[in-house]
Parts: structure tokens; sequence; C-alpha cells
């Protein structure tokens, strides 16, 4: 329990990084915190299969996606603008309600027992456990996550290719700049 609880600070400590930190790369390597946190906590559980696939999907893979699409769209830390200071307590007040809602949730509403195929799964995380739940019971959840991923590649794509002129056809400083002709003497 204690290491579960050592754990949890870690991840939660991450996770505020996420939110909290300006520069984005920060924000990304508080990411792999929260991410590699999960993973020992996978270890804990004796799930080893589910630590090397968290470890190698989504703190590497991942991971370096977003590291890509932030270096692709060059974002810089921003201050906020000044014409949208009704955004911030909203937003505090909305996550109190999504606090508020998962901790009722978590206490109320108690999950049914865990199928044959989780309890599976969930015992050593073998891969072919995994794969028979994930293919069996999750095999739309499995498809929308690689939509989704899909997606927000395309998007980083066309919104790095809006602020290229060289994308929209027009010429570059290089190509614009009059050919001076070299004279042999």
């Amino acid at each position: 329990m204690l290491a579960f609880v050592l754990l949890a600070i870690v991840m939660l400590a991450g996770g505020i990084g996420v939110i909290t930190f300006k520069q984005p790369v920060h924000a990304a390597l508080s990411l792999v915190v929260t991410l590699l946190g999960l993973a020992v906590t996978y270890v804990t559980l004796q799930a080893h299969f589910l630590a090397a696939i968290q470890v190698i999907v989504y703190a590497g893979a991942i991971m370096v996606l977003f590291l890509f699409v932030i270096m692709l769209l060059n974002v810089q830390g921003q201050e906020p603008t000044p014409h949208l200071r009704w955004m911030r307590p909203v937003a505090y007040a909305v996550a109190l309600l999504a606090a508020a809602g998962i901790a009722i949730t978590a206490f109320v509403d108690r999950a049914p027992l865990p199928t044959a195929d989780q309890v599976a799964a969930l015992q050593g995380g073998t891969a072919e456990a995994l794969g028979t739940a994930l293919f069996s019971h999750y095999v739309l959840a499995f498809q929308l996550v690689g939509v989704l991923l899909l997606t927000g590649i395309v998007g980083a794509v066309s919104l790095s290719q809006r602020g290229n002129p060289a994308a929209k056809g027009a010429p570059s400083g290089s190509e614009a700049a009059p050919e001076r002709e070299m004279s042999h003497g």
C-alpha cells in the first residue's frame, strides 16, 4: 500500500506538471514521469507485460510523436491573453465539478465484478490474455484510438503547414531574390 501511495503522489505531481508548466517540452517530460510511474505501478501488480508495453508504446513512441508535434508547430511558452480573464475561474469550477463527480461515482456506484477475460488479463497481464480481451470485447475502442491518433497527426501537419509560406506556394526569401550572374573575369 505504501508503494501505491508513493507512486500515486509521483503520478499526481507529474499530471499537475503537465497542465502547469509553461514550456511545452517541460510539460511533455512531466507526462513521461506520469507514464513511467504508471509502468512501475503495473510492476507492483505483477503485470510485467503491461509495464513493458506502457514504457515502449506510451513513454517511448507516443512521447516521441508529441515531441515531433511540438517541434513541427514551433510552440513557444506564451503568456495568457488578457481578454480571456474569465476562462481561469470557469476552468477551476469545471475541474472542481469533475473531481466531485469522479469522487461521488467512485464511492457510490460500485463497479461490477470483472469478467473471466478481465481477470486473466489482470493476473500477470500476459500477451495472450490481453490480446483476447482487446480484440474480442474492446475492438471498437481499439480502432477508435487509432483513428484519434491519426486525426491528431493530420491536425498537427495541417497546423504546421498553415504558417509555412513555402507550403502555400509562395516563394521563400531565397527563391524570391533575383539571381546574380557571375561575371567571368
